[in-house]
């Protein structure tokens, strides 16, 4: 098969990234500058400061990323890039920089969907993995359970209510004194705390039994840190932690197992941000062990927001016939499976 190169742009929050990888599997580059330094100084992301810091670094991270893949930009064959959802502003910049290029270097342009992207990044590590299995995403802004059925196909089986689950941590974090990103540091202080020391709710969606909701959750913790105080007891921070993390991932992996199961699914995938959460991996794999589904999952690095995930996906679509117009705009709320 002949090889084809795809530089993937991503910008849709607080990561700059370009990446080149090749026939959708193999990552050439992988270029992030982040700024969640200058966001922790606010408590979270700042969209206007995310869209200015994207302008000063996009032209340098492209060259980046086509500099170590040892591809000019002659060589590549598409050029893909996040559309939607995420930042508005955020988004503009990455989709304005790849109609530019693809325009003055005469490539075809793929817009690709963010939430797609992160399950393509399943792809870069699992050569064994395709379509069709059961995706769960667990992100800052978005916590689905997602039928891949091809690779550009996708149909949602279940979704969040309210609070995305990588939202929840982040609030939590804030409330008992951890700070920005809430994230990997409730993973890392649960660590030291006894997660059945507080009992918080499990919701359940009357009618939706794979649907999610943490409003209730992260709402209890917040109850349960004001008792403290009304009361004048100390707060043993890192049984918060936890407590509402292990209610958060006893959620994510029974719905996920449940789902599977009902679907006749024998491989789940599991994408975005939260899904470097040690203990929903550790979790995931036990569960996923005892009801003989096989487990995927990436590294870290692919978990957090990177281009090399968009390439990927880019990938697919351009294969599929995919090519997105020089009209091709940002959608903050773009849906899974909307072209």
């Amino acid at each position: 098969m002949r090889e084809c190169k795809v530089l993937g742009i991503e910008s849709s929050c607080d990561e700059t990234a370009a990446a080149v990888v090749s026939n959708g599997r193999e990552v050439l580059s992988n270029v992030i500058s982040s700024q969640i330094d200058i966001h922790t100084l606010y408590g979270g992301v700042v969209p206007e400061i995310a869209s200015r810091k994207h302008i000063e670094r996009i032209n340098q991270v492209i060259e980046e990323a086509l500099e170590q893949a040892g591809t000019p930009l002659e060589e590549i064959d598409a050029i893909s890039v996040t559309y939607g959802p995420g930042l508005v502003g955020a988004l503009l910049v990455g989709v304005g920089e790849a109609k530019a290029l693809a325009y003055a270097a005469g490539k075809p342009l793929v817009g690709v969907h963010h939430i797609e992207g992160h399950i393509a990044a399943n792809y870069l590590e699992h050569e064994d993995l395709e379509p069709p299995f059961l995706c769960l995403v667990v992100s800052g802004g978005h916590t689905h359970l997602v039928q891949v059925k091809s690779y550009d196909k996708f149909q949602i089986v279940g979704c969040t209510h309210d609070d995305a689950a990588g939202e929840a941590f982040d609030k939590v974090a804030r409330a008992i004194g951890l700070g920005y990103p809430g994230g990997p540091k409730i993973d890392r202080v649960a660590k030291e705390g006894n997660p059945s020391a507080i009992e918080f709710p499990r919701a359940k969606i009357s009618g939706s039994e794979f649907d999610f909701s943490f409003s209730g959750v992260k709402s209890a913790v917040l109850n349960y840190l004001n008792q403290c105080e009304m009361k004048g007891e100390a707060v043993n921070q890192a049984d918060v932690a936890a407590s509402f993390q292990q209610a958060v991932v006893d959620v994510l992996v029974g719905r996920a197992i449940a789902a599977a199961r009902q679907l006749g699914e024998g491989r789940i995938a599991v994408a975005g941000g939260v899904a470097a959460n040690s203990s929903l991996r550790g979790q995931m794999r036990q569960a996923c062990q005892e009801a003989g589904i096989t487990l995927y999952y990436p590294s870290p690095v692919y978990c957090t927001d990177n281009a090399a995930m968009i390439a990927a996906q880019g990938y697919y679509e351009y294969m599929a016939g995919v090519r997105s117009g020089w009209d091709l705009n940002a959608v903050p709320n773009l849906k899974i499976g909307q072209r």
